[in-house]
């Protein structure tokens, strides 16, 4: 009977958390307002089943396998990571991120560290905000169009916006001494030295790539993208009260992750890696962007080649 009921209180944090087989609504939520949107995937909706599991795993851990989790953020991360490559909906890919960090942190719940857990949780709140905001004006820069096809030339006419989503998306994937550094790099540190199987190391590396690749991808269409089915921006990036309020969010994009490092969290065992396993998250993060380069450039090449005809 108690662990019937341990399950079920498992199994309801895991859909609240919106990890698989229940992920389906989480993309689905993004109807409402940005501002909205910005709110619940950063701090209150999806990561209150997450942070439920990260306050009571101390006790699950007594009566319940935490390790089963592995899997369920392993295969929630790729299944996320495989849709937000080919999702048109710029709100749609921001909710799949989340989708994504949700699963790291399961991950690193099931692997027995809900401290380094809700490090992540933390520092996800900065970028996400950040990230569901500037969406926001992209979308009613231009007629109010989700659809990442109708965006472009958007460092020209929305400079500043387009900058700080830019750093949003660097942030997401990781990038050294941005806030998500010092939580996501050493997630990865962790599974990669700890006696897990192959499947989910491989699913990790991979789900990591995939990170990088629709980050890419979405900064690309949204940024300096030269064919777009749209070309009215209804407003300059001159609204002093949404500039005031991105700015004040990319403070702590910056360096929140390193302050929540250094004087809230404190780790006591030093993760030690060989060198080149150390540098492996990066090349691997250096190696999708320069595809994810590539492959917009062979794009753009073969779409300006049949206009030209």
């Amino acid at each position: 009977m108690l662990s019937t009921t341990i399950l079920i209180i498992v199994a309801a944090r895991i859909t609240k958390s919106a990890q698989i087989p229940f992920s389906a609504w989480l993309p689905a939520a993004i109807a409402a307002p940005t501002p909205v949107s910005a709110l619940v995937h950063s701090s209150t909706l999806v990561t209150a089943g997450v942070y439920l599991l990260i306050r009571h795993s101390f006790i699950l851990r007594k009566i319940f396998s935490l390790k089963y989790l592995l899997l369920v953020g392993s295969i929630t991360i790729f299944i996320a990571g495989m849709r937000a490559i080919k999702e048109l909906d710029i709100k749609k890919v921001v909710a799949l991120s989340t989708l994504s960090q949700l699963g790291l942190i399961i991950i690193i719940i099931g692997a027995g560290i809900p401290l380094l857990g809700f490090f992540h949780l933390l520092s996800h709140a900065y970028f996400k905000a950040i990230l569901f905001i500037c969406a926001g004006i992209l979308i009613h820069r231009i007629k109010d169009y989700q659809d990442i096809r109708t965006m472009g030339l958007g460092v020209k006419v929305l400079p500043l916006t387009i900058s700080i989503f830019t750093v949003a998306n660097l942030r997401l994937c990781g990038m050294p001494f941005l806030a998500g550094f010092y939580s996501k790099d050493l997630i990865l540190e962790i599974v990669i030295i700890s006696s897990y199987n192959l499947f989910i190391f491989c699913i990790a590396i991979v789900s990591t790539f995939l990170t990088v690749a629709y980050s890419c991808r979405l900064s690309f269409l949204t940024s300096v993208c030269l064919i777009k089915s749209e070309r009215i921006y209804s407003l300059l990036d001159k609204d002093l009260k949404i500039a005031a309020g991105i700015l004040t969010l990319l403070v702590p994009t910056l360096v929140g992750g390193n302050f929540l490092c250094w004087c809230i969290f404190s780790f006591n065992k030093s993760v030690i890696l060989p060198t080149t396993l150390k540098l492996f998250v990066l090349m691997l993060i250096s190696i999708s962007v320069y595809l994810r380069t590539h492959i917009y450039l062979s794009n753009k090449a073969i779409s300006n080649t049949s206009i030209s005809e």
